[in-house]
């Protein structure tokens, strides 16, 4: 009988990309975010990919101190594998954005490969009243605001995780980047296997045609053939058939409210744990079966959840 292939879910639960007016669903406190953080694991997610926030105004913050108040909770009540982003937000700078994953030492943590414009001011045109001041003029700026990540602030990022023990999720947001991990790969700087996270549907990054993400997955073919694990997430709309265009090549996926506010044509999700029971139906349908966290482990080849610190 043909083993059943098993498809990681990972779940992004707040991100940075929202503000807190567009849903009123969007974790942003440390209570909500462990909350969702649970939800998302107990739905079926086997790894969850970190953000915090500002307790009051929501603002992304990339602080010891908020990352404290989750990682240690979230781990005490599963046994997901947490992925701490070292994006935080285009507004900051790399060793801001480097510092939890430094301090944390995370199984997992996310690595963008490219500088880049991040045009989220479209945005503007849907949402009439923000509640925080800070909301407009960080959509606006990114009119004129380039997502920084360099050939030295990647490196900067790999050496110093390098005595860790801590694998990356490479987020590729166009195909130049797919270059550009393999160059680090190369280099020695990544090893086998490489977990490439491909981004489609933001502006100034690929678009979300069929066609894209064959594109995408053509070319890390043939850059790391049998050297990586594919997985993907869709902006917006595009979610959820872009992560069944991914299962249907050979794929993994990516839900949650980091990258998509909805469950439906106009139907704003109620909670990550909502799409990660949407992603699972589908995976379901099509007669795959959900990575538990260990199978996500052994895939990806991580250091395990006893050799963090937190």
């Amino acid at each position: 009988m043909t083993k059943q292939r098993k498809i990681i879910i990972t779940c992004a639960v707040t991100g940075a990309i929202h503000t807190p007016s567009m849903s009123p669903h969007l974790p942003v406190t440390p209570a909500e975010i462990i909350d969702a953080a649970i939800g998302a694991a107990e739905a079926g997610a086997a790894i969850i990919h970190l953000h915090a926030r500002n307790p009051v105004t929501g603002q992304p913050d990339q602080s010891i101190e908020q990352f404290g108040a989750l990682l240690p909770a979230i781990k005490q009540r599963t046994d997901c594998v947490l992925n701490i982003t070292t994006g935080g937000s285009p507004t900051m700078s790399i060793d801001e954005r480097l510092r939890p994953v430094a301090e944390f030492k995370p199984e997992v943590a996310s690595l963008n490969m490219g500088s880049m414009n991040f045009g989220l001011y479209p945005m503007l045109s849907r949402y009439g009243n923000f509640k925080h001041e800070w909301e407009r003029p960080y959509l606006e700026g990114s009119r004129d605001r380039v997502f920084r990540n360099t050939f030295a602030d990647i490196e900067k990022i790999l050496t110093t995780c390098a005595e860790n023990g801590t694998r990356f999720e490479i987020e590729c947001y166009d195909i130049g980047h797919l270059y550009t991990c393999a160059h680090f790969f190369e280099r020695g700087l990544l090893k086998a296997p490489v977990f490439i996270q491909s981004v489609f549907g933001i502006l100034g990054g690929i678009g979300t045609h069929n066609e894209d993400v064959m594109h995408m997955k053509r070319t890390a073919d043939r850059l790391f053939g049998d050297d990586y694990r594919w997985s993907v997430l869709g902006a917006g709309r595009s979610q959820m058939a872009i992560a069944m265009q991914s299962m249907l090549m050979g794929g993994h996926l990516r839900v949650g409210l980091e990258d998509s506010l909805w469950a439906g044509p106009g139907r704003l999700a109620e909670s990550n744990a909502e799409q990660v029971r949407l992603a699972r139906q589908m995976v379901e349908a099509l007669g795959f079966a959900v990575a538990t966290p260990n199978e996500a482990r052994d895939m990806l080849a991580l250091k395990g959840g006893d050799r963090v610190n937190f």
